[in-house]
């Protein structure tokens, strides 16, 4: 985590964002951490909207007021993208960490009344799959125009506490099921898009669309990624947008160009008709698991290790099924399954 100290000033963000708009970058997402720490942010999201720029805030909406939010609509917001933990205020709070969950229900008809899109961001996983329905209810009732239902991806944190936040196979297939039936429901009203966790898929997805092919991050100290996770592979060195243009990065630099095209692919993956749509998976994800960035993401039911996912989601069913006890009473967090330390 960078500090306030070491981030990038405002001039040097703002350049950023002309290299972007002149690499042909079209949208610019505003994320962290919590961007609304940032005391410029207002000025930023200018120099993004003037640089022609599609700017969406990411945020927990901690820091968010009247005056704060006509600010960023004055200076030319677009899209603003609101995250909730629960349904249930004590589970919502206690799953972020902070008690924000009041201050987000606050917020909502103030986004509304504005012409910047709106979409309310669930994230999903065991300590809250089972309040699925209530939290889309709760969404529905917020009025966005989008629904992001998006189960726990297992990098980082959520690596590390996989068997605390893994739902079971059967908590996964109801969830597709109620999200399935809200999308017919609510159709033409609310557009409702959903991530599944990798861990079971057939297949992986194209992580970002594949390595530097669509996307970029920059980091608050300026280092330039390929995905949100790529520093956890060893060996590779990522370019800093104070020492080099943004553009020579992104189409020379040795970290972009490692697991571009298919030259790097083993196999199964460079004989698979689908290499092209899901690039051997994730980078990050084949390595965090395997130990090796090259191997073919081992969610996929073709590779290699897909043994290792199945052993994964076996001992996570084990630990998991005695916790789900639905005779628990939703305000009693005594369902929450905690790692006991060893």
């Amino acid at each position: 985590m960078a500090s306030p100290a070491t981030e990038l000033r405002t001039q040097e963000w703002e350049s950023v964002f002309q290299q972007s708009a002149k690499l042909g970058v079209l949208h610019v997402h505003l994320s962290g951490g919590e961007p609304l720490a940032r005391e410029d942010l207002t000025q930023l999201v200018s120099c993004a909207h003037d640089c022609g720029l599609y700017t969406n805030l990411i945020t927990s909406g901690i820091g968010l007021t009247q005056r704060r939010w006509d600010e960023l609509v004055a200076a030319g917001l677009d899209h603003i993208q609101l995250s909730f933990q629960d349904s249930h205020e004590a589970s919502a709070n206690w799953i972020a960490g902070t008690r924000a969950h009041a201050l987000k229900l606050q917020l909502a008809p103030m986004l509304r009344q504005s012409r910047v899109a709106f979409t309310v961001n669930i994230v999903v996983h065991r300590q809250n799959v089972d309040h699925l329905e209530e939290m889309i209810a709760l969404a529905e009732s917020l009025q966005p125009q989008r629904l992001e239902i998006a189960h726990v991806q297992y990098y980082g944190w959520a690596r590390k506490n996989v068997e605390a936040l893994l739902p079971v196979r059967k908590q996964v297939l109801e969830s597709m099921e109620t999200i399935s039936a809200a999308q017919k429901r609510l159709a033409g009203k609310i557009r409702i898009d959903a991530v599944v966790p990798d861990y079971y898929a057939r297949f992986p997805k194209a992580c970002m669309g594949g390595w530097g092919r669509r996307q970029l991050l920059v980091d608050p100290r300026g280092t330039v990624l390929p995905c949100h996770a790529a520093t956890v592979i060893p060996g590779l060195q990522f370019e800093n947008v104070c020492e080099q243009p943004l553009e020579w990065i992104w189409r020379q630099s040795d970290s972009f160009q490692k697991f571009r095209g298919e030259d790097w692919m083993p196999d199964p993956c460079r004989s698979c008709d689908r290499r092209t749509e899901d690039f051997g998976g994730c980078r990050c994800q084949a390595f965090m698991i395997t130990g090796d960035a090259t191997a073919t993401d081992p969610v996929c039911s073709l590779a290699p290790a897909h043994s290792l996912i199945e052993e994964e989601l076996a001992r996570v069913d084990l630990i998991a099924r005695p916790a789900l006890d639905p005779r628990s009473p939703q305000s009693d967090q005594s369902w929450i399954y905690r790692p006991q330390p060893k």
